[in-house]
Protein backbone atom coordinates (compact mmCIF):
# COMPACT_ATOMS: atom_id res chain seq x y z
CA UNK A 1 0.00 0.00 0.00
CA UNK A 2 0.98 3.84 -0.32
CA UNK A 3 2.48 4.50 2.72
CA UNK A 4 1.20 7.45 4.89
CA UNK A 5 1.90 10.05 7.54
CA UNK A 6 -0.68 10.75 10.09
CA UNK A 7 -0.39 14.53 12.20
CA UNK A 8 -1.66 15.16 15.20
CA UNK A 9 -1.37 18.43 17.55
CA UNK A 10 -2.49 18.71 21.26
CA UNK A 11 -2.28 19.97 24.43
CA UNK A 12 -3.95 18.72 27.76
CA UNK A 13 -5.62 16.23 25.42
CA UNK A 14 -4.65 13.07 28.34
CA UNK A 15 -8.37 12.15 28.43
CA UNK A 16 -8.91 11.01 24.31
CA UNK A 17 -5.17 10.98 22.76
CA UNK A 18 -4.22 7.68 23.52
CA UNK A 19 -7.73 6.07 21.70
CA UNK A 20 -6.75 8.77 18.62
CA UNK A 21 -3.66 7.27 18.30
CA UNK A 22 -4.20 3.59 19.39
CA UNK A 23 -6.57 3.88 15.84
CA UNK A 24 -3.97 5.08 13.75
CA UNK A 25 -0.97 3.20 14.92
CA UNK A 26 -1.80 -0.33 13.40
CA UNK A 27 -1.54 1.29 9.40
CA UNK A 28 0.47 3.93 9.43
CA UNK A 29 3.83 4.62 8.01
CA UNK A 30 4.65 7.39 10.64
CA UNK A 31 3.00 9.22 13.30
CA UNK A 32 4.14 12.64 13.98
CA UNK A 33 2.35 14.57 17.04
CA UNK A 34 3.18 18.23 17.90
CA UNK A 35 2.41 19.72 21.32
CA UNK A 36 2.02 23.11 22.65
CA UNK A 37 3.65 21.88 26.33
CA UNK A 38 0.61 20.51 27.52
CA UNK A 39 0.15 20.83 31.08
CA UNK A 40 -1.06 17.05 32.08
CA UNK A 41 0.75 13.52 31.09
CA UNK A 42 -0.79 13.75 27.21
CA UNK A 43 2.92 14.58 26.23
CA UNK A 44 4.37 11.05 28.05
CA UNK A 45 1.34 9.68 25.92
CA UNK A 46 2.10 11.12 22.64
CA UNK A 47 5.72 9.33 23.01
CA UNK A 48 4.75 6.21 23.31
CA UNK A 49 3.32 5.92 19.73
CA UNK A 50 4.81 9.11 18.02
CA UNK A 51 7.51 8.45 15.13
CA UNK A 52 7.97 11.92 15.77
CA UNK A 53 7.05 14.18 18.50
CA UNK A 54 7.97 17.90 19.94
CA UNK A 55 6.88 20.20 22.22
CA UNK A 56 6.54 23.50 20.32
CA UNK A 57 5.04 26.97 21.06
CA UNK A 58 1.51 27.26 19.74
CA UNK A 59 1.47 29.58 16.91
CA UNK A 60 -2.16 28.57 15.55
CA UNK A 61 -4.05 26.43 14.22
CA UNK A 62 -2.95 26.87 10.56
CA UNK A 63 1.07 27.81 11.23
CA UNK A 64 1.00 24.49 14.11
CA UNK A 65 -0.62 22.19 11.02
CA UNK A 66 1.23 22.76 8.18
CA UNK A 67 5.01 22.82 10.55
CA UNK A 68 3.38 18.85 11.41
CA UNK A 69 3.26 18.48 7.51
CA UNK A 70 6.86 19.63 6.89
CA UNK A 71 8.04 17.12 9.31
CA UNK A 72 5.98 14.33 7.16
CA UNK A 73 8.30 11.85 5.09
CA UNK A 74 5.68 10.33 2.87
CA UNK A 75 3.28 12.49 0.57
CA UNK A 76 0.09 11.48 1.76
CA UNK A 77 -0.64 12.83 4.81
CA UNK A 78 -3.74 13.11 6.96
CA UNK A 79 -4.79 14.84 10.12
CA UNK A 80 -6.68 13.63 13.48
CA UNK A 81 -7.65 15.43 16.33
CA UNK A 82 -6.82 14.27 19.55
CA UNK A 83 -10.39 13.76 20.39
CA UNK A 84 -10.70 11.82 17.02
CA UNK A 85 -10.85 7.92 16.49
CA UNK A 86 -10.44 6.29 12.72
CA UNK A 87 -13.01 3.88 12.22
CA UNK A 88 -11.53 0.13 11.00
CA UNK A 89 -14.03 0.66 8.21
CA UNK A 90 -12.48 4.16 7.15
CA UNK A 91 -8.83 2.54 7.49
CA UNK A 92 -9.99 -0.18 5.45
CA UNK A 93 -11.43 2.05 2.62
CA UNK A 94 -8.19 4.70 2.91
CA UNK A 95 -5.94 1.78 2.31
CA UNK A 96 -8.01 0.54 -1.09
CA UNK A 97 -9.19 4.07 -2.25
CA UNK A 98 -5.41 5.30 -2.37
CA UNK A 99 -4.37 2.12 -4.71
CA UNK A 100 -7.32 1.71 -6.48
CA UNK A 101 -7.44 5.68 -7.73
CA UNK A 102 -4.37 4.93 -8.66
CA UNK A 103 -3.76 8.98 -8.57
CA UNK A 104 -6.57 9.79 -9.89
CA UNK A 105 -7.69 12.59 -6.72
CA UNK A 106 -5.07 15.15 -4.71
CA UNK A 107 -7.11 14.80 -1.64
CA UNK A 108 -10.00 13.08 -0.26
CA UNK A 109 -12.79 14.17 2.00
CA UNK A 110 -13.74 12.16 5.40
CA UNK A 111 -17.28 12.48 7.06
CA UNK A 112 -17.19 12.91 10.88
CA UNK A 113 -19.64 11.57 13.08
CA UNK A 114 -19.84 13.50 17.06
CA UNK A 115 -20.55 11.96 20.00
CA UNK A 116 -21.72 14.37 22.94
CA UNK A 117 -23.45 13.81 26.37
CA UNK A 118 -23.70 9.97 25.75
CA UNK A 119 -25.12 9.82 22.22
CA UNK A 120 -24.26 10.43 18.65
CA UNK A 121 -25.65 13.12 17.53
CA UNK A 122 -27.26 12.85 14.01
CA UNK A 123 -29.39 15.83 13.35
CA UNK A 124 -29.06 20.29 14.06
CA UNK A 125 -25.80 22.09 13.19
CA UNK A 126 -23.13 19.48 13.80
CA UNK A 127 -24.75 17.02 10.46
CA UNK A 128 -23.44 17.02 8.00
CA UNK A 129 -19.61 17.55 9.86
CA UNK A 130 -17.03 16.85 6.74
CA UNK A 131 -13.44 17.98 5.59
CA UNK A 132 -10.46 17.28 3.54
CA UNK A 133 -8.67 14.95 5.87
CA UNK A 134 -6.17 12.74 3.54
CA UNK A 135 -4.06 14.42 0.95
CA UNK A 136 -0.77 14.78 -0.71
CA UNK A 137 1.56 17.69 0.93
CA UNK A 138 2.65 18.52 -2.30
CA UNK A 139 -0.87 19.20 -3.45
CA UNK A 140 -2.20 20.82 -0.09
CA UNK A 141 -1.26 22.64 2.75
CA UNK A 142 -3.63 24.36 5.56
CA UNK A 143 -5.45 28.16 4.99
CA UNK A 144 -7.50 30.13 6.99
CA UNK A 145 -7.30 30.70 10.94
CA UNK A 146 -9.33 29.82 14.02
CA UNK A 147 -10.67 27.22 11.51
CA UNK A 148 -8.23 26.47 9.35
CA UNK A 149 -8.64 23.54 6.94
CA UNK A 150 -6.91 22.05 4.07
CA UNK A 151 -6.66 23.00 0.42
CA UNK A 152 -6.41 21.00 -1.96
CA UNK A 153 -4.52 21.96 -6.00
CA UNK A 154 -6.19 19.09 -8.02
CA UNK A 155 -9.04 16.80 -7.33
CA UNK A 156 -10.51 15.55 -4.00
CA UNK A 157 -12.50 12.05 -3.90
CA UNK A 158 -15.00 11.62 -1.57
CA UNK A 159 -14.41 8.59 2.04
CA UNK A 160 -17.84 6.93 2.35
CA UNK A 161 -16.88 5.98 6.27
CA UNK A 162 -16.60 7.90 9.09
CA UNK A 163 -13.87 8.98 11.57
CA UNK A 164 -15.58 9.69 14.98
CA UNK A 165 -15.10 12.64 17.55
CA UNK A 166 -15.41 12.65 20.95
CA UNK A 167 -15.40 16.76 21.99
CA UNK A 168 -16.42 17.76 24.83
CA UNK A 169 -16.16 15.96 28.82
CA UNK A 170 -18.99 17.94 29.91
CA UNK A 171 -20.88 20.90 29.42
CA UNK A 172 -18.47 23.31 31.40
CA UNK A 173 -16.00 22.08 29.29
CA UNK A 174 -17.66 23.11 26.39
CA UNK A 175 -18.39 26.53 27.86
CA UNK A 176 -14.53 26.91 28.41
CA UNK A 177 -13.78 25.90 24.96
CA UNK A 178 -16.39 28.41 23.82
CA UNK A 179 -14.76 31.31 25.92
CA UNK A 180 -11.41 30.28 24.26
CA UNK A 181 -12.54 30.16 20.67
CA UNK A 182 -14.72 33.14 20.82
CA UNK A 183 -11.88 35.21 21.94
CA UNK A 184 -9.90 34.25 18.89
CA UNK A 185 -12.78 34.32 16.10
CA UNK A 186 -13.26 37.70 17.25
CA UNK A 187 -9.82 38.68 16.64
CA UNK A 188 -9.70 37.00 13.29
CA UNK A 189 -13.13 39.08 12.45
CA UNK A 190 -11.20 42.09 13.44
CA UNK A 191 -8.02 41.49 11.12
CA UNK A 192 -10.41 40.21 8.00
CA UNK A 193 -11.76 43.72 8.86
CA UNK A 194 -15.51 43.12 10.02
CA UNK A 195 -16.60 45.84 12.59
CA UNK A 196 -18.96 45.57 15.31
CA UNK A 197 -22.81 45.98 14.68
CA UNK A 198 -25.75 45.87 17.41
CA UNK A 199 -27.61 44.13 14.44
CA UNK A 200 -25.22 41.43 14.62
CA UNK A 201 -25.12 40.67 18.33
CA UNK A 202 -29.28 40.95 18.06
CA UNK A 203 -29.98 38.89 15.54
CA UNK A 204 -27.30 36.77 14.82
CA UNK A 205 -27.51 34.54 17.76
CA UNK A 206 -31.04 33.65 17.80
CA UNK A 207 -31.25 32.91 14.01
CA UNK A 208 -28.44 30.21 14.78
CA UNK A 209 -30.87 28.71 17.23
CA UNK A 210 -33.70 28.47 15.28
CA UNK A 211 -31.43 27.60 12.07
CA UNK A 212 -29.81 24.46 14.39
CA UNK A 213 -33.02 23.41 16.68
CA UNK A 214 -35.71 24.04 14.59
CA UNK A 215 -34.92 24.44 10.71
CA UNK A 216 -32.25 21.11 10.92
CA UNK A 217 -34.52 19.66 13.31
CA UNK A 218 -31.69 19.48 16.24
CA UNK A 219 -34.64 18.58 18.42
CA UNK A 220 -34.90 15.07 17.11
CA UNK A 221 -31.73 14.51 19.32
CA UNK A 222 -33.28 15.31 22.33
CA UNK A 223 -31.56 17.33 25.58
CA UNK A 224 -27.97 16.78 23.55
CA UNK A 225 -29.43 18.90 20.23
CA UNK A 226 -31.06 21.54 22.40
CA UNK A 227 -27.63 22.03 24.11
CA UNK A 228 -25.89 22.29 21.31
CA UNK A 229 -27.81 25.10 19.64
CA UNK A 230 -27.90 26.79 22.89
CA UNK A 231 -24.47 26.45 23.00
CA UNK A 232 -23.77 27.69 19.42
CA UNK A 233 -26.42 30.53 20.27
CA UNK A 234 -24.07 31.60 23.01
CA UNK A 235 -21.03 31.10 20.69
CA UNK A 236 -22.07 33.75 18.62
CA UNK A 237 -23.41 36.06 21.22
CA UNK A 238 -19.82 36.17 23.12
CA UNK A 239 -17.48 36.25 19.51
CA UNK A 240 -19.83 39.55 18.62
CA UNK A 241 -19.55 41.03 22.33
CA UNK A 242 -15.67 40.16 22.59
CA UNK A 243 -15.45 41.86 18.91
CA UNK A 244 -17.24 45.03 20.22
CA UNK A 245 -15.01 44.91 23.42
CA UNK A 246 -11.75 44.85 21.03
CA UNK A 247 -12.69 47.81 19.19
CA UNK A 248 -13.71 49.64 22.38
CA UNK A 249 -9.94 48.81 23.38
CA UNK A 250 -8.63 49.94 20.27
CA UNK A 251 -10.37 53.12 20.71
CA UNK A 252 -8.98 53.83 24.31
CA UNK A 253 -5.74 53.27 23.18
CA UNK A 254 -5.91 55.57 20.50
CA UNK A 255 -7.29 58.60 22.43
CA UNK A 256 -4.17 57.67 24.74
CA UNK A 257 -2.02 58.46 21.89
CA UNK A 258 -3.12 61.23 21.14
Amino acid sequence: MEKVSVFMITFNNSRTVEKALLSVSSWASEIIVVDSFSEDNTYEIVKKYASYCEQRKWPGFRDQYNYCISKAINDWVMFIDADEEISSELTLEIVQRIEKDNGIYDGYIAHRRNFYLGRWIMHGGWVPDYEIRLFRKSRGAFEGALHANVKVRGRVGELRHFYYHYNYKDIADQIDTINRYSETAAKDMQDQGKRFSFIDLMFRPPWRFIKEYLLKKGFLDGFPGFVIAVSTMYYVFVKYAKLWELERDMEKGGKGDS
